[in-house]
């Protein structure tokens, strides 16, 4: 049995950095490939990228209550709002115990800041200009700091919630945070701030850092991650106290005491 329980668990820990593995070097290797088409100019994407700007940027000149509503909608999903729900997270982690998770969300919040300026600083490329631009924003565009953030944020929260719930809840929670994800950074695109080819390079860039961030977490305590999961669990599920009253029956022929009115039948007699 002790064997059979090891070997499952090597094999469980196996899976776990294949898989974690898998989406850092996918989504890096798309990324490179992303990278290589922005900076070498390839015609076909800019003009993509283009003609999509265009299209919506005449939109949002035209229908100034569609795009304030959008900018509130950027502007809730911003960088500063992301990492202060993993700040958060991590903070409840670690107060309940779970310190290597809490680590882990701490790691994927400070990688992910640190890879996506890096990231943007190396590309260095330009945002859309506009001689009457809707939005503003500052530094280079190259990958999209909020599609990013969004990304990685969604991840970890759904990944935190993923085994105190059922299929229903794991369903809704996927669905709410591929549209969060989605909708953060179409409003990039769509306040014309952003090209749409930096916003899907912020989302190659979050599957880098969730699986790169993961996957040496596990090498570096291995099975801590699963530890940790078991011990919030533990800690969250709901408490059932059962509290057991003894029936104490007055003796046989013993007369009622208190007010009569407490006890109409008796009144009757």
């Amino acid at each position: 049995m002790h064997l059979t329980n090891s070997a499952t668990s090597v094999t469980a820990r196996h899976r776990r950095l294949l898989r974690d593995s898998a989406l850092a070097v996918g989504c890096a290797a798309l990324f490179g490939l992303l990278t290589v088409l922005v900076t070498g100019h390839w015609h076909p994407l800019e003009q993509l990228d283009q003609s999509w700007i265009d299209e919506l940027h005449v939109f949002a000149r035209e229908h100034r209550i569609w795009t304030a509503s959008v900018q509130t909608l950027s502007d809730i999903g911003g960088t500063i709002t992301m990492r202060a729900l993993l700040g958060i997270a991590a903070a409840w982690l670690w107060l309940i115990g779970a310190r290597v998770l809490a680590g882990w969300v701490a790691a994927q919040t400070l990688v992910g800041w640190g890879a996506l300026w890096a990231l943007k600083l190396a590309v260095d490329r330009r945002r859309p200009s506009f001689g009457d631009p809707v939005s503003h924003a500052g530094g280079p565009a190259f990958p999209s700091g909020h599609a990013m953030a969004s990304a990685i944020t969604c991840a970890v929260l759904v990944g935190l919630v993923w085994y105190r719930v059922h299929r229903r809840g794991r369903t809704a929670a996927c669905t709410v945070a591929a549209v969060s994800v989605l909708t953060i950074g179409w409003t990039r695109i769509a306040l014309g701030v952003h090209w749409p080819s930096d916003v899907v390079a912020g989302w190659l860039a979050a599957g880098i850092v969730l699986g790169a961030v993961t996957a040496l977490v596990e090498l570096w305590r291995p099975g801590a991650l699963a530890r940790d999961v078991r011990r919030v669990n533990w800690r969250t599920r709901p408490r059932v106290q059962r509290i057991i009253v003894p029936s104490v029956r007055p003796p046989r022929g013993a007369e009622p005491q208190g007010d009569p009115a407490d006890h109409p039948d008796e009144a009757v007699r």
